[in-house]
């Protein structure tokens, strides 16, 4: 990955909370929590890690495609264009599967 000491720090920091959310939304479940409390707690978790996701896909492009587009190799470049493509439809709900 292509992350700054400080990028790190807080991708980590988010991850954790993520973490915590989620053994939060498990106490929920075993205690029969309201639905709704655990939706919403689902939520928070959804959010945390979507954040996180957009970091590391930030520093993706900002890193390895960008070195790619430089490169001038038109092979590099059509070969992290399939990988964004697979991973906007893995992680982004677009295009294929």
């Amino acid at each position: 990955m292509n992350l700054s000491t400080d990028e790190k720090r807080r991708l980590i920091a988010r991850l954790k909370r993520a973490e915590g959310q989620l053994a939060a939304v498990r106490r929920l479940v075993e205690e029969d929590a309201y639905c709704v409390d655990v939706l919403t707690q689902l939520a928070a978790v959804r959010g945390a890690l979507g954040g996180a996701g957009a970091v590391i896909l930030r520093g993706h492009v900002e890193g390895c495609v960008s070195d790619a587009i430089r490169s001038g190799d038109e092979d590099r470049q059509a070969e992290k264009v399939e990988e964004l493509m697979d991973v906007f439809a893995r992680y982004g709900g677009l295009g294929r599967r």
